[in-house]
C-alpha cells in the first residue's frame, strides 16, 4: 500500500511508537457492524478468510497442498552438497518451541492460500557470542499484518518497505523486512500476493450454497415444498397456526415417507424443482473442477477418478509436482535462502532446498533400476545411492564406477589398430 502526502505523516509516527494501543470500537448489540466484526455477513454466505475452509472442496485443496509442503524435509546445501548448519534443527525438527517444522510449514501454506500471503517473524539472539543468530521462526496471523511501502521517501534511512503486525490487544509492531519471512501466492506487483478465494468468490459461494441446499433438504426429509390452496378467507393468525401445524406434520426426518393429511377444502400443489431438473450433480462436479484448477490440485487427488487409470495416476502425481508444487517450493526456497543466511554465507554458496524425493519416489523395482544405471554410468557412487535409501556408507563405496567397454570418443577405433607399422598397419 503506497504512502503519500502530509495526511499520512501522523499515522506513520503512530506506527513507529513501541506501544501504540488501538482504541476499542463501541458497537451496539443490534448494530449490523457487530455481525461484521464477528465474521458474519447477514443474509448471505461468508467464505472469507478461515471461513473458506467450511467449503469441502476448498478445505480439501488447501489440505492437500499444505500436506505436500509439510511432509517434505528441508536441507541446507553448499555448492550442491549437504552441510551441517546451526539452522538445520530449526528447519528440519522444530521451528520454535511451540511447533514442529512440519506444523510450521503447514501453517504457512494454509495462511498463504487463505489470504494470499503468509508471514513468519525471525527471532535473533541479542547477547553473547551467538548474537545475530536466529533462535526461532514464528508464523504470524496474515489477517493482522499490513505491508507499507514508502514510495516517496518519507522516512529516509528507514527503508522503503516494512510490515506492521497488530496483536490481539491492539498493539502495533513495526517489523523490518530482514526480520520477516514473506511467502506470496499469485502476485501482480511482486509485493502483495493474491488469494484464489477473492477471484473465485462466486464459484465458492455456489459450492457452499449447493452444500447448504443439500443439507437443508436432508434435514427436512427431502419433503417437497409447495402451495396450499384454500377456498375461503383466513385471518393472519389462522394462516400462521395452519402453516406451523402443517410443517410440523409434514417436515423433518421423522416425517419422511409418511402420509400427510389435509383438512377438507385444502389442496396441496408442489413447486419444488428436482435435483435432476436443476442438473445439480453436473453443476456440482463443474464447480469442484473449477476450484481444484485454481489451486492447482489434480482431479484424482479429490477422488475424481473418472479419467484416471492405474498407469496414468503416477504421471498425474508427477504433473502435480511439476505444474503446482515446484513453483510453491521455489518461492519458499528463495525466501528462506535470502532471509536466513548472511551475505557472507550467500557468497560462500549456501542455499536451502526441499527434498522432493519423498513424493517422487517410485516403487522399489523402478527405483533400484534407476540406481543401477546411475552407478554403472559413473553418474553416482554406491554411497550416494545408499544415502538416498538412508543406509550407512560402505568402505570403497565412494568411488565412481564405469563400464569397461566405454571409452572417450577421441579414442574410438583404437582397439582395431595393430603395432609394428608407422601407421599402425
Amino acid at each position: 500500500m503506497g504512502l503519500g502526502g502530509d495526511k499520512v505523516l501522523e499515522r506513520i509516527k503512530n506506527i513507529f511508537k513501541p506501544k501504540a494501543q488501538a482504541v476499542p470500537e463501541v458497537v451496539e448489540i443490534n448494530d449490523r457492524r457487530l455481525l461484521e466484526l464477528l465474521g458474519i455477513e447477514p443474509g448471505e454466505l461468508n467464505f472469507k478468510g478461515k471461513n473458506a475452509l467450511k467449503e469441502a472442496t476448498v478445505f480439501a485443496c488447501i489440505r492437500i497442498l499444505a500436506d505436500a509442503v509439510g511432509k517434505l524435509p528441508v536441507k541446507i546445501y553448499q555448492h550442491n552438497g549437504t552441510v551441517d548448519h546451526y539452522l538445520t534443527p530449526l528447519l528440519k525438527i522444530r521451528a520454535n518451541p511451540w511447533m514442529s517444522s512440519r506444523d510450521f510449514f503447514k501453517a504457512l501454506e494454509v495462511q498463504r492460500h487463505l489470504y494470499g500471503n503468509s508471514y513468519a517473524w525471525l527471532e535473533f539472539e541479542t547477547k553473547g557470542k551467538n548474537a545475530g543468530k536466529i533462535t526461532g521462526i514464528y508464523p504470524l496471523d496474515s489477517a493482522k499484518v499490513q505491508i507499507y511501502v514508502d514510495d516517496i521517501g518519507l522516512l529516509p534511512g528507514k527503508g522503503k518497505l516494512w510490515y506492521v503486525y497488530t496483536d490481539s490487544k491492539g498493539t502495533e509492531y513495526r517489523i523490518d523486512p530482514d526480520e520477516m519471512l514473506h511467502f506470496k501466492g499469485l502476485t501482480s506487483d511482486g509485493i502483495v500476493g493474491i488469494t484464489p478465494l477473492s477471484e473465485l468468490k462466486n464459484t465458492i459461494e455456489n459450492a457452499g450454497a449447493a452444500s447448504q441446499y443439500l443439507n437443508n433438504s436432508f434435514k427436512t426429509g427431502l419433503q417437497t415444498k409447495g402451495i396450499i390452496h384454500y377456498v375461503g378467507d383466513l385471518s393472519p393468525e389462522a394462516q400462521r397456526i395452519f402453516r406451523e401445524r402443517f410443517e410440523q406434520m409434514a417436515s423433518g426426518l421423522k416425517n419422511a415417507n409418511r402420509v400427510s393429511l389435509l383438512p377438507l377444502g385444502y389442496q396441496f400443489q408442489p413447486l419444488s424443482l428436482t435435483m435432476a431438473d436443476a442438473q445439480f450433480l453436473e453443476n456440482t462436479q463443474l464447480t469442484v473442477k473449477q476450484i481444484a484448477a485454481a489451486f492447482g490440485v489434480k482431479n484424482h487427488q479429490l477422488n475424481d477418478l473418472d479419467r484416471a487409470t492405474h498407469t496414468n495416476v503416477e504421471h498425474q502425481q508427477r504433473e502435480f509436482y511439476v505444474d503446482t508444487l515446484m513453483d510453491i517450493l521455489t518461492g519458499y526456497e528463495q525466501e528462506l535462502t535470502y532471509k536466513l543466511f548472511t551475505q557472507k554465507e550467500l557468497d560462500d554458496g549456501y542455499y536451502i532446498k526441499f527434498n522432493v524425493n519423498a513424493i517422487l519416489r517410485a516403487d522399489p523395482k523402478t527405483r533400484y533400476e534407476g540406481y543401477r544405471i546411475a552407478i554403472q554410468s559413473g553418474f553416482m557412487t554406491a554411497n550416494e545411492v545408499r544415502a538416498l535409501e538412508e543406509l550407512e556408507p560402505k568402505e570403497g563405496g565412494e568411488r565412481l564406477l564405469v563400464n569397461g567397454n566405454m571409452m572417450p570418443i577421441d579414442m574410438a577405433g583404437e582397439q582395431y589398430k595393430k603395432g609394428g607399422g608407422e601407421n599402425g598397419e
